[in-house]
């Protein structure tokens, strides 16, 4: 289905405010837990032998963890949800990010210039994607232009970079923004 713009702007529903929050269910808890507050760098808002919620900023948490023995973990084979993505305010911010995860041996398995993003995918524990992303243009319109070019249309994916090149000149101050 596509919904021009136009439709959209329409619509007598109301969109929601924002994205409040994810639940993972794991049979690696303690493991589980531990990843996703280093990732995140989170806080900790409640922890219990069956559950644990986890946030970043002033909402009351933006992901739980529901301890579920038994599970069998995420494989490429099951339909669902691939990634959840996280979005850092700078270049700088996401690979101080990056480099802080390398310290506790936390590593992308796909870095990845998709155009409108420079992106870093992880697994955690269980398998399920997560990405961790910064913007390369200051403004929603040109990526949106971007998807309509045949540029895009040619490579949707976008181009594999070594993140530990990348990271080096983005923390010794080089402007690596897109072009």
């Amino acid at each position: 289905m596509n919904h021009s713009e136009n439709a959209l702007d329409q619509s007598p529903v109301e969109r929601p405010a924002y994205f409040a929050h994810f639940v993972v269910r794991t049979s690696q808890y303690a493991e589980m837990v531990r990843w996703y507050s280093i990732f995140l760098n989170a806080d900790l808002v409640y922890n219990d032998e069956k559950l644990t919620f986890l946030t970043f900023d002033e909402e009351h948490h933006r992901l739980a963890i529901v301890n579920k023995p038994g599970l069998v973990p995420m494989t490429n084979e099951h339909a669902g949800i691939d990634h959840v993505a996280y979005s850092y305010s700078s270049f700088e911010g996401l690979f101080r990010q990056y480099e802080w995860l390398k310290k506790h041996d936390i590593l992308p398995h796909i870095s990845i210039n998709h155009g409108p993003t420079t992106s870093l995918y992880y697994k955690d524990p269980d398998g399920n994607q997560v990405e961790n992303q910064v913007n390369n243009w200051p403004d929603a319109a040109r990526p949106k232009a971007y998807f309509k070019t045949e540029a895009f249309a040619q490579n949707p994916l976008g181009e594999f970079f070594d993140p530990d090149a990348m990271s080096a000149k983005i923390l010794a101050g080089s402007d690596v923004t897109a072009a």
